[in-house]
């Protein structure tokens, strides 16, 4: 097994107490016996590319829906089947979200022991009515008493998730919230624009308001373009200068403090997700068995992306005739219970670009000639080029960044490099 084969674990937990209004996740409320179902499929999924995938697991992100919601009995069992099935870095930062009033001491305590030490706590705002219209489940109090029993249990990483652009909020409501939030100095600060998704509730009853925002025209109930725009600075003027320093166009950090998970997936390390919806990103020479012939999955060379199915039923059907030790394990095996596809070069240079650029460091040209094989300026040399005319792009060296206007722009600038 080699050191240098260094790979992130996403484990997707879909259940929750209750649907926000606003969320377009893949989860939902389920009983007792299908989440136990669910875990000890998961758990047979975890086994089951055990003998497929090989390397050390750099990083792990128990993700959902709200993972605490579940007993917690099924975090530890999920992590014992980690641990005793694949090579975790000593290291490794190991995040599970959370949401207010469904950590309790006992559990904190719990997700300790098994090596978890981050948690993503999201509070979304301190103003109770904006929680109250977002459809949480708990009060500004209960994240303070939830963050309480955090601190105590002896977390020293927590990240607390922010929404701003929010119906009816003014840039006092933020900064309150920026505020109180600030004062309990939590390591990383997650601060998103509310965005108006297809199929939820809020899509419903917003969607032509968000239409209009998207125009830039006047608004009835969400803020307007200006305003939104707005919001988002003052949130990231007010981060920086309570020491929060921004390195990726929604998230804010301490020194140090920056989530290591996340920035694997902006500069594309390789990961390997579980659960139903989720993705995996595998490159040549992570599987135990590569495919002899090139023609067996279309020419070697160029990584794969699976797709886990998305019905949990079906889900929990199919991984309980997983075998643990396939007899073949190769590209073709990695959709035992999805869908897997071939990412072209062409792709993965749009990938290492779009995604690169979302950070505030940018990227390194000698990166990108790296893993591709050619200089950045013969493929995007005239895309760089109109962008830093358009004051949207810097260059300095090796390094390639969006400056502070690209940055406000990001989704405009950052289609230039899909072609």
């Amino acid at each position: 097994m080699e050191d240098y084969r260094r790979f992130e674990l996403y484990i997707h937990i879909p259940f929750c107490a209750k649907k926000c209004l606003y969320c377009d996740f893949l989860s939902g409320v389920f009983d007792t016996d299908t989440q136990r179902d669910y875990v000890n499929a998961l758990c047979n999924e975890l086994k089951f590319y055990s003998e497929k995938v090989f390397g050390t697991v750099s990083s792990i992100y128990i993700g959902g829906g709200t993972p605490s919601w579940i007993n917690p009995d099924l975090i530890v069992l999920i992590m014992q089947t980690v641990k005793e099935n694949f090579k975790v870095d000593p290291l490794a930062e190991i995040s599970i979200e959370a949401n207010p009033g469904t950590v309790v001491a006992e559990a904190a305590n719990t997700y300790l022991s098994v090596g978890i030490n981050r948690i993503s706590l999201g509070l979304q705002s301190a103003n109770d009515d904006e929680l109250e219209e977002l459809g949480r489940i708990h009060t500004f109090k209960r994240f303070l008493s939830t963050y309480e029993i955090l601190r105590k249990a002896g977390f020293k990483n927590i990240n607390v998730d922010l929404m701003s652009a929010l119906p009816g909020q003014t840039p006092e409501k933020l900064l309150y919230t920026l505020n109180k939030v600030t004062s309990f100095r939590p390591e990383h600060i997650s601060c998103y624009s509310l965005i108006i998704e297809p199929g939820t509730p809020f899509y419903e009853k917003y969607h032509e308001d968000a239409v209009r925002q998207e125009r830039g025209e006047e608004t009835k109930f969400l803020p307007n373009e200006d305003q939104a725009y707005e919001l988002m600075k003052r949130s990231q003027m007010y981060l920086e200068k309570k020491g929060y320093h921004r390195y990726e166009i929604s998230n804010y950090a301490r020194e140090g403090k920056e989530c290591v998970h996340n920035l694997g997936y902006w500069n594309r390390v390789p990961y390997l997700g579980v659960g139903i919806g989720a993705a995996s990103l595998i490159p040549p020479g992570y599987l135990v068995r590569e495919p002899e012939d090139p023609e067996e999955t279309g020419g070697m060379g160029l990584e794969w992306r699976t797709t886990n199915i998305r019905d949990i039923y079906t889900y929990i059907e199919e991984c309980s005739h997983l075998p643990i030790v396939p007899e073949r394990v190769g590209y073709e095996d990695m959709a035992t219970i999805g869908s897997i596809k071939q990412i072209t070069r062409k792709a993965a240079m749009e990938e290492f670009m779009f995604l690169g650029m979302r950070q505030i460091a940018g990227i390194k040209k000698s990166y990108f000639k790296k893993s591709f094989g050619v200089a950045i300026e013969k493929i995007y040399g005239h895309e760089m080029t109109e962008l830093e005319r358009e004051g949207l792009l810097t260059e300095k060296g090796d390094t390639v960044a969006l400056t502070d206007t690209g940055l406000d722009i990001s989704n405009y600038a950052l289609a230039k490099f899909i072609k």
